[in-house]
C-alpha cells in the first residue's frame, strides 16, 4: 500500500549537470569580457575588463575563480554589480567585496543591511576606458537593473540584463509580490515598461548577455544558449512581440511554476550580511561517524544521499534518507524538497564531499552536520539498515495499471514536460508541489511515478514515453 510520508518524497534523481563553472569570453582592443556558466544553477556570471580595472557582475558565492582571473591578467576588481536581489542563489557580493575591497553595486531602490552603491537610473559607470550604464528596469524585482557596456566612444556593444530578459523569455513577476503593495500583475507591467522603454530601442546587434539559461525556474520558456543578439531576440521572444499591456501581463504572470521553496530565503539572505563561505566550510566539511549519523538522524538530521542513480538502485539507500544525486541539479532540488533550516548529513562516493558541500552553500543551506565517513561501505560494514528501492519494467507496469484499478500512475512532472503529452488515466501533480497536496492522493491506492526524467519512488523508477500517450 502507498503511505505517503516526506522521506518517500525525498528521492529524487533529475537531469545532468556540471559542478565546475564553463567559461566563454571575448574581448576587444579596449575590453575583455569573460562569461561563467554553472550548469547546475543554469546561472551565468560575468567578469567585464578595461585597461587594468575590472566589474563583476552577479558572482557565484565561491569568489576564487574572478579573483584568479583578475590576479592572472593584472587587473583591480573595482565593481561587484548585482542587476538585483538573487533568489535562486546566494551571491558572492559580500566575500568579494571584502576581499578586494570592490564597490558593491545595485540598481535603484536597492535597500539592505551592508553597504552599497545605488546607481541612478542612467549613470555611467567609469571602467578603465569603458562605462558601465545602469538602465532601470523593474519588473522582476523593483530594483532589477541592466547594465550596458560603452566603449570609449560611447558605442554599446553588450547588454547584462540579469533576469529582465532571458533567452527566449523574461523574468517571472511573482517573486518579489509584496502584500497589498505590489502584485505579480503590477510587476509585469513595470516589466513591459521596462523592456518597451529600456531594451526594445538598443541596436539589434547588442549582444544579450542574461543571468540565467535553460533550466532556470526564474522565468517560464528560458531558451538553450548562452548569449544572443537583441535582433534575434525581437524575433523570437515571445516577451518581445507586438501586443498591449495587459496582452503582456496576461501571458508573463500566469501559468507560472511554483517557485522552489529556497527563493524567498535566498533573497532575504542576499539582502544581509551573510556567513563568509570560508568560515562555512570550516563547520561544515568535517566527517561524521556511523554512531554519530544515528544519533542526529534521531534528532531530525536528514541524510542527502549524493551517489549516482545506478549506484544507489544497485546497493538500496540508508532508510528515510533523501536521495539526490550530484548529476541532477542538485542544489535546486535539495532547496525544493528540504528547507534551508534542515540539519544536512551528506552521503556521498569519496572525494565528492566539499563538492556536495559547496553546493549546498550556493542555495544558503549552511547548516550541515558533515559527511559520513567511509561512506556508505562504512553503513554496509556495521550491518546499518538498508532500503531498496523497487524499479519495474516500464510497459508491463502501465499494462497493470490499466488492469488493476488500485494502481494509479502519478505523473510528478512540470506542467512545461506535459505538451510531451500526458497518460492520459494519471495524476498530475509537480514534485514540487506534491508534500503540499499529499492529502489529494488516495491512501488505499498503490501509486507509481511517471516521470520526463529519471525521478526515484519508492515503488517504480521509469521516465515517460511519447508511445504512452
Amino acid at each position: 500500500m502507498f503511505k505517503p510520508s516526506l522521506s518517500r518524497l525525498r528521492k529524487v534523481i533529475s537531469i545532468h549537470n556540471s559542478f565546475l563553472p564553463l567559461y566563454s569570453f571575448s574581448s576587444t582592443p579596449s575590453f575583455y569580457v569573460q562569461q561563467f556558466n554553472t550548469g547546475c544553477l543554469s546561472e551565468f556570471a560575468y567578469y567585464v575588463e578595461s585597461n587594468g580595472e575590472a566589474a563583476i557582475i552577479d558572482p557565484l558565492r565561491e569568489v576564487k575563480s574572478y579573483i584568479e582571473l583578475a590576479k592572472s591578467r593584472n587587473a583591480k576588481i573595482k565593481y561587484v554589480i548585482e542587476t538585483h536581489f538573487h533568489a535562486d542563489f546566494v551571491s558572492g557580493h559580500l566575500d568579494l567585496s571584502k576581499a578586494t575591497g570592490a564597490k558593491i553595486v545595485y540598481g535603484p531602490e536597492a535597500k539592505a543591511s551592508f553597504d552599497l552603491y545605488s546607481a541612478k537610473d542612467g549613470e555611467e559607470l567609469p571602467l578603465g576606458n569603458i562605462t558601465l550604464k545602469a538602465l532601470h528596469t523593474p519588473g522582476h524585482t523593483l530594483e532589477s537593473t541592466c547594465f550596458l557596456l560603452q566603449d570609449e566612444n560611447k558605442k554599446p556593444h553588450y547588454v547584462f540584463t540579469g533576469d529582465t530578459l532571458f533567452l527566449g523569455g523574461v523574468g517571472r513577476p511573482d517573486l518579489a509580490v509584496k502584500d497589498k503593495e505590489t502584485s505579480k500583475e503590477d510587476l509585469a507591467g513595470y516589466l513591459y515598461e521596462s523592456l518597451k522603454n529600456k531594451i526594445m530601442p538598443l541596436d539589434d546587434n547588442i549582444i544579450v548577455y542574461p543571468a540565467h539559461g535553460a533550466g532556470s525556474s526564474c522565468g517560464k520558456g528560458i531558451s538553450k544558449g548562452t548569449s544572443s543578439t537583441l535582433g534575434e531576440q525581437k524575433k523570437s521572444n515571445y516577451a518581445l512581440q507586438p501586443m498591449t499591456k495587459d496582452q503582456f501581463i496576461e501571458i508573463v504572470a500566469n501559468d507560472l511554476p511554483t517557485p522552489p521553496k529556497y527563493f524567498f530565503y535566498d533573497a532575504k539572505l542576499n539582502k544581509s550580511n551573510y556567513t563568509n563561505l570560508d568560515e562555512v566550510l570550516q563547520t561544515n566539511l568535517k566527517p561524521v561517524s556511523i554512531q554519530q549519523t544515528k544519533e542526529l538522524v534521531s534528532k531530525g538530521a536528514i541524510i542527502v544521499d549524493c551517489r549516482e542513480v545506478k549506484t544507489c538502485l544497485k546497493t538500496g539507500i540508508i532508510p528515510g534518507s533523501a536521495a539526490i544525486s550530484l548529476s541532477t541539479p542538485f542544489a535546486i532540488w535539495v532547496g525544493t524538497l528540504l528547507k534551508p533550516e534542515d540539519t544536512l548529513i551528506v552521503l556521498c562516493e569519496p572525494g565528492k564531499e566539499e563538492e556536495a558541500i559547496v553546493r549546498l552553500t550556493r542555495v544558503g543551506f549552511d547548516n550541515c552536520a558533515g559527511y559520513i565517513q567511509g561512506g556508505f561501505d562504512e553503513w554496509i560494514k556495521q550491518n546499518e539498515p538498508v532500503e531498496k528501492i523497487k524499479a519495474l519494467d516500464s510497459q508491463k507496469h502501465l499494462d497493470a495499471a490499466k488492469k488493476d484499478q488500485q494502481v494509479t500512475v502519478l505523473d510528478v512532472r512540470n506542467p512545461s514536460e506535459w505538451t510531451v503529452g500526458i497518460y492520459h488515466d494519471s495524476n498530475r501533480i509537480p514534485l514540487a508541489e506534491l508534500e503540499g497536496r499529499i492529502s489529494e492522493l488516495n491512501k488505499k491506492r498503490q501509486y507509481s511515478h511517471l516521470v520526463q526524467v529519471w525521478y526515484q519512488s519508492h515503488y517504480c523508477l521509469f521516465p515517460f514515453e511519447k508511445k504512452w500517450v
